[in-house]
């Protein structure tokens, strides 16, 4: 989706297991990704950061990914963990539980930058 920020790829949590995605979407123009998630606590805690962190990384785009935590109707329990991440891997903003507005600035200009300087998406072999 074109937007005032940049092309955006769309995605949910579950899809943050399958890099060939990213990749296509990448292929064909994404600059930020939305991740919106349910994650569960156990996976969370352990494949959340990292799994938005590498897609970010891989692909040299933009992560934004609001999460739901608390105990829901079914009593199942979900992580939280909202963040945005940059092109880099870094993480621009977080809210581990609860409700709030999680805001940054995307560097757009670093992005392109970098994406010129490190051409790594240029130099992959789709088979």
């Amino acid at each position: 989706i074109d937007t005032p920020a940049g092309r955006l790829g769309l995605t949910v949590c579950y899809d943050l297991r399958f890099p060939e995605l990213f990749r296509q979407l990448v292929a064909e123009g994404a600059e930020i990704f939305s991740v919106p998630s349910a994650f569960t606590v156990p996976t969370g805690r352990a494949h959340w950061d990292v799994l938005l962190r590498a897609r970010a990384i891989e692909n040299l785009c933009f992560v934004i990914a609001a999460a739901q935590s608390g105990i829901h109707d079914s009593n199942r329990e979900t992580y939280g963990d909202s963040l945005i991440v940059d092109y880099w891997g870094r993480v621009l903003a977080r809210e581990p539980r609860g409700q709030r507005v999680v805001t940054a600035a995307l560097d757009r200009d670093g992005q392109k930058a970098t994406r010129e300087s490190f051409p790594a998406l240029k130099h992959r072999v789709l088979a």
